[in-house]
């Protein structure tokens, strides 16, 4: 029930504000929503995959390097650490800028006179976000929080869907138009892809399946289709409705495009700046669980050895991420370069061959070219969405420079 809880929450994140900005508008109705629907499925089947190797070779396996270090042999495990970091630090300086963009929302609320820009916001988050990593010293230390995560996903996700259904009903018309020449919608819609399958995974699911009770893989897949079926309706919600009330105006930032009462604003989106601090511990803390087990903190996480240590290290991890969201603070480029050079390696590319080789002798003809095409298919998507990725990210630091405003 925990992991179910967990899974859920985390495709419910803040980042949900941004699906329909960054998924919807540059694929429109039919490609969006064909879009999410076969992401979905393909997660789905990814992650039970992964899910089904938990226990292979007869022993747990419960990190990702773990898992493929023991298929693969040593430098495996060092390649997919080193994927799962740049997926873990690239989803983090997303809920960074999410997490200013949330505080610059409440002052434009209150106060909207252009003196304090996103980049002050950013690292106001930061700022917070560290403190909250000094003070959590380990994942099953946030307890309460996990609850309180889900209650501010709840506040953000009803407020979205309620103020963009008033939006849309009272707006006589918008245009879904995808926008830009022909060359930019290929750009984009490669981008968008990454987006696609970057809603769906977090990159650690070996992790979280550590903490499930046996038997782990039954117990583990229930908790995956309850992600994939029940847990994706508020997002779906809130990024179809968040499309039909705004068309292809929708920001990149759902609650920068809603109109209603300046507190149900201001709620909406202090619970989002909450949310993704705690969702941005969540997904560091295999980060901090390698730093604190490579330099051997012992005893007590009070001491002050301990933490002086956390301030140092998750400081300065915590640093570097906002630094780099603050300087290329473009959401749906960041999501796009993540889906690109590591969620579609670790998830799909790795996931398949994993499985592959692992299954090997058990398998048919038809099933190893079945996961081979996978391996091509994604790898294929992984270098074009990269290209795209690389591009926006170009083209955006060209039109707002860094340090961006947006």
């Amino acid at each position: 029930m925990a992991v179910s809880f967990v899974l859920t929450t985390s495709i419910n994140s803040a980042y949900v504000l941004g699906y329909s900005g960054t998924v919807m508008v540059p694929l429109g109705w039919i490609g969006g929503v064909i879009g999410l629907l076969l992401a979905t499925a393909i997660s789905l089947y990814a992650n039970s995959l992964i899910a089904n190797l938990h226990e292979f070779g007869g022993k747990r396996h419960i990190r990702y390097r773990d898992l493929a270090g023991f298929i693969y042999g040593k430098k495996m495990y060092r390649v997919t650490w080193g994927l799962q970091y740049v997926n873990l630090f690239m989803i983090n300086c997303g809920f960074i800028i999410l997490a200013g963009s949330a505080l610059k929302a409440i002052y434009v609320l209150f106060k909207d006179d252009s003196v304090m820009k996103l980049p002050h916001f950013i690292a106001i988050a930061g700022v917070v976000c560290a403190i909250f990593a000094i003070g959590i010293p380990h994942l099953s230390a946030l307890g309460i929080w996990l609850g309180v995560s889900t209650i501010l996903s709840l506040i953000y996700i009803v407020v979205a869907i309620v103020l963009s259904v008033k939006d849309g009903v009272n707006k006589p018309s918008r245009d879904y138009t995808i926008q830009g020449s022909s060359v930019d919608k290929i750009f984009t819609i490669t981008g968008a892809a990454a987006n696609l399958v970057f809603a769906f995974n977090t990159g650690m699911l070996p992790e979280i399946q550590a903490t499930v009770k046996q038997p782990v893989v039954n117990n583990m897949m229930k908790a995956l289709y309850l992600q994939f079926t029940a847990g994706a309706l508020p997002l779906y919600a809130v990024t179809f409705i968040g499309y039909w009330a705004y068309g292809s105006s929708t920001s990149t930032y759902l609650m920068n495009s809603v109109t209603g009462p300046l507190w149900v604003k201001a709620l909406a989106n202090i619970s989002a700046f909450l949310q993704s601090v705690i969702s941005l511990h969540i997904f560091a803390s295999p980060t901090y669980e390698f730093m604190d087990t490579e330099y051997g903190t012992k005893g007590s996480p009070l001491a002050l050895k301990n933490l002086l240590f956390r301030t140092a290290a998750r400081g300065s991890y915590i640093t570097v991420s906002t630094l780099l969201s603050a300087l290329l603070p473009f959401l749906g480029d960041f999501m796009s370069l993540t889906g690109a050079i590591s969620t579609f390696p670790l998830t799909f590319i790795l996931a398949n061959h994993m499985y592959l080789v692992a299954m090997n002798s058990t398998l048919s003809s038809v099933q190893k070219l079945w996961h081979w095409l996978n391996v091509c298919f994604f790898g294929l998507m992984s270098l074009a969405a990269a290209i795209a990725a690389v591009r926006l990210i170009s083209v955006d630091s060209k039109n707002f420079h860094v340090f961006a405003d947006v």
